[in-house]
């Protein structure tokens, strides 16, 4: 019974498909009642949800961009009203991640990274705090990337970001520890998912070549471990980022 997530709410940002649907699956095999949350792809969301209940899962679908305060606003009143409360926040939301130099990169992209991940995690952090101070408990996990620790060259937006969101999560545990509250961060490798169908066969085979544990990653290799941080098994652990990446960064 360490690992239920019984009677607990978990909401999953960007959960309509890849990473973040496997973290949701997650939780929701856990015990955890899950919202799924997308911008653009309801027929994605749809059939997340679909499979979430064939599963036996307690599940909602909440539409909201997740970079908008006020849209995250209601996105946290909308699932507090429906399931009375929220226990487990994982801002797992992203835009697309275009590899290049910084030359051909612009402030406004700069920008766009720092507002997902920075902002983001910033404005659904403000909004679930007031009910997980009021009950004394509660779980934030941001799901960073390998990219932050491996020091991805022609990356720099996206690796920038990520160093923040890291250094920001590291800030959070120390500030709601007294609340009860843990914030760790979870940093996948890259593992294919939908977004990656027309990568190159080369890289692929290239990054496959490097992963010390020899086999590609799957999103419920990520939502086992946003799992286990939500869980009551980590409840001393806090602060902390846990690579998952097949040994890539051993550290």
């Amino acid at each position: 019974m360490t690992f239920s997530l019984s009677q607990k709410v978990a909401l999953v940002t960007g959960s309509s498909r890849g990473l973040g649907f496997g973290v949701a699956k997650s939780l929701g095999n856990a015990g955890a009642k899950v919202v799924i949350n997308y911008l653009n792809d309801r027929e994605s969301a749809e059939k997340a949800l679909d499979s979430l209940k064939r599963d036996g899962t307690h599940a909602m679908l909440v539409r909201a961009d997740v970079s908008d305060p006020e849209q995250v606003a209601s996105l946290v009143e909308a699932v507090e009203e429906k399931f009375g409360s929220l226990d487990i926040l994982v801002p797992n939301a992203t835009p697309d991640q275009p590899q290049k130099p910084i030359e051909e990169y612009d402030a406004d992209f700069y920008r766009q990274m720092y507002d997902f991940f920075v902002m983001s995690p910033f404005h659904l952090t403000r909004a679930v705090l007031p009910g997980m101070k009021k009950r004394g408990r509660g779980r934030i996990i941001n799901i960073t990337s390998e990219v932050f620790h491996c020091s991805v060259p022609e990356f720099s937006a996206y690796v920038a970001a990520k160093g923040g969101q890291i250094g920001w999560s590291r800030s959070m545990a120390n500030e709601l520890a007294p609340h009860g509250i843990t914030v760790n961060t979870v940093a996948p490798g890259w593992i294919p998912t939908e977004r990656h169908e027309n990568d190159p066969q080369d890289a692929k085979d290239e990054y496959l070549k490097t992963i010390p544990l020899g086999r590609w990653g799957k999103p419920e290799d990520v939502g086992n471990a946003v799992s286990y941080f939500a869980s009551d098994a980590a409840s001393f652990i806090t602060g902390q980022t846990l690579c998952v990446n097949g040994g890539r960064t051993p550290w």
